[in-house]
């Protein structure tokens, strides 16, 4: 998308944006790239092009991370409410639970249309528990970027992170938890997190933590 409309696009600057409103990501990308920020209809058309090109691509191979589909039929099957969220439009969300088949174990989907701020706001977050009728502090986030860990931790839950492509360990230590393969996270893994809640305290978005020694 960026290609068509000239601008420059560093894989770096790709990788920073992930989890972030596309509002967002295309006023990034102008803006890293000296460019004027298109205006907000602008701005929703390069976004409605990013995303079916996205869907264009997925549908031709679906990048499945190993382990995934199988963890969350083990954590419905051990009792546990699941909510899928994620920052883009609700036909992307429909992709990915589709091509996994695992309509069958969410309870609740949330996307970007549905609340007010993405992340690293924590609205995308809270509104799946509350969806679900769950205590935010009752759950568990897993993510595969920073924006997400930060949206996490300010809804005041704690993080597992999948390092994916173009991500590393040193990039996603915030989170509780790193791993490389959903096959790490087991059941009792997720339990002890969840008793163990977030090492970062709760904290609104757009505040900062008090400093300290």
């Amino acid at each position: 998308m960026c290609a068509r409309h000239g601008v420059n696009l560093p894989r770096e600057l790709f990788v920073r944006s992930f989890g972030m409103r596309n509002d967002r990501i295309v006023d990034l990308y102008w803006r890293e790239d000296g460019k004027t920020p298109p205006s907000a209809s602008d701005a929703a058309g390069y976004a409605d092009e990013k995303e079916a090109l996205y869907r264009g691509l997925v549908a031709e191979s679906f990048p499945a991370m190993a382990g995934g589909r199988e963890l969350l039929a083990r954590l419905h099957d051990a009792g546990w409410l699941l909510a899928v969220g994620t920052s883009g439009p609700p036909e992307n969300l429909r992709v990915a639970v589709d091509e996994l088949d695992a309509s069958r174990w969410f309870h609740t989907e949330v996307c970007g249309r549905d609340v007010e701020h993405g992340k690293p706001a924590p609205d995308i977050f809270l509104k799946a528990a509350e969806r679900m009728g769950v205590r935010p502090g009752r759950c568990v986030v897993v993510e595969d970027a920073v924006p997400g860990i930060e949206a996490a931790h300010a809804a005041g839950m704690p993080c597992v992170a999948i390092c994916s492509e173009g991500h590393t360990h040193a990039e996603l230590a915030s989170a509780e938890l790193v791993i490389d393969r959903f096959d790490e996270l087991t059941v009792d893994v997720m339990r002890a997190l969840l008793a163990a809640g977030p090492r970062v305290p709760c904290v609104p978005h757009g505040h900062s933590l008090p400093k300290t020694r």
